[in-house]
């Protein structure tokens, strides 16, 4: 296992993909999904059983307050509305409702504009470009249709025997390595790598979040971001609230990993999924492929998305 934290710069370096799909990309790695992915992604539905991986949307979830919270659902009209006749001039009874949250603050999508690295986003894009407005590149409606394909689950704790990953436990690629041969699984382009720690499991059979949102957690090392590059994932998502290891690696940056994946890879990073259910039946038959669709929202100029990502077997 690593032990000294590479120099962030040279990680930046040497997983950056700038020009790669050409100067104006705004898809990042989700170019590795294309209509041969997708055809063959297909082929991991055996079952017809579907998971999802989303938390519920609402005031259950993990925030804690401050600039994320959690969602916050209240209705505009009730069936007590109706049943004390306030809807008559209408002639109709109904209900409605509305939400009020941020797009992170719950299962989520980090998009290419969420996070710079020394000015700039994915491709080189001058952090500018993202202003009150919202992104006016690397927008999440870019991607829109791109986030459907193979999925591959890392269940690092069944592989190491653990209830789940303690905190500040720092996943490298040795570890990752290790896991998919354990599982006999065949990494492809284009996979979406769903990565489980064990720790909102952990959390979930407590019926308590304690500091998940912004604690301590188990997550991806720096090094890792090379080894996305290499396997040339199409995106990944993983059951934290932050995706990287916590306390992070280096203390002169907040959440170094995220800056190095997402404006120098272009990597779009899912964050509390629930992988719990899935790992389960996974474990049960020792299949750990499925066909993943996790479309986000299209916000105009957003930078990440709310989602129910859906995994068929």
């Amino acid at each position: 296992m690593s032990v000294i934290a590479p120099d962030h710069d040279e990680l930046a370096l040497a997983c950056r993909n700038w020009g790669r799909w050409g100067p104006d990309d705004e898809l990042g790695t989700l170019n590795h999904v294309t209509q041969k992915t997708i055809r063959a992604a297909r082929d991991e539905i055996c079952e017809g059983t579907a998971f999802s991986l989303s938390i519920d949307v609402g005031r259950s979830g993990p925030q804690t307050g401050g600039r994320r919270f959690n969602p916050v659902h209240t209705m505009t009209a009730t069936g007590t509305d109706a049943a004390a006749g306030l809807q008559a001039e209408i002639r109709s009874t109904y209900a409605d409702d509305l939400i009020f949250m941020p797009v992170h603050g719950a299962t989520h999508w980090d998009g290419l504009g969420h996070v710079f690295y020394k000015g700039a986003m994915w491709n080189g894009y001058d952090c500018k470009l993202v202003g009150a407005m919202g992104a006016l590149r690397n927008s999440i409606v870019r991607v829109k249709d791109k986030l459907v394909g193979r999925a591959v689950l890392v269940d690092l704790p069944r592989v190491m025997g653990v209830d789940a990953l303690e905190p500040g436990c720092a996943i490298h690629p040795e570890d990752l390595d290790a896991a998919i041969a354990a599982q006999d699984v065949e990494m492809r382009p284009g996979d979406f790598l769903l990565v489980r720690t064990g720790q909102m499991g952990r959390c979930l059979r407590a019926g308590a979040w304690g500091d998940y949102a912004g604690g301590d957690a188990p997550g991806f090392a720096l090094d890792t971001a090379p080894w996305f590059k290499k396997v040339e994932v199409a995106a990944i998502a993983t059951d934290t609230w932050g995706a990287e290891v916590r306390p992070n690696e280096i203390t002169h940056i907040y959440q170094p990993w995220h800056q190095l994946v997402i404006p120098n890879l272009g990597l779009t990073v899912g964050e509390i999924f629930n992988l719990e259910l899935l790992a389960e039946a996974c474990a049960a038959d020792r299949r750990y492929t499925s066909f993943i669709c996790a479309p986000a929202l299209p916000i105009e100029g957003g930078v990440g998305s709310p989602c129910n990502p859906l995994v068929l077997r």
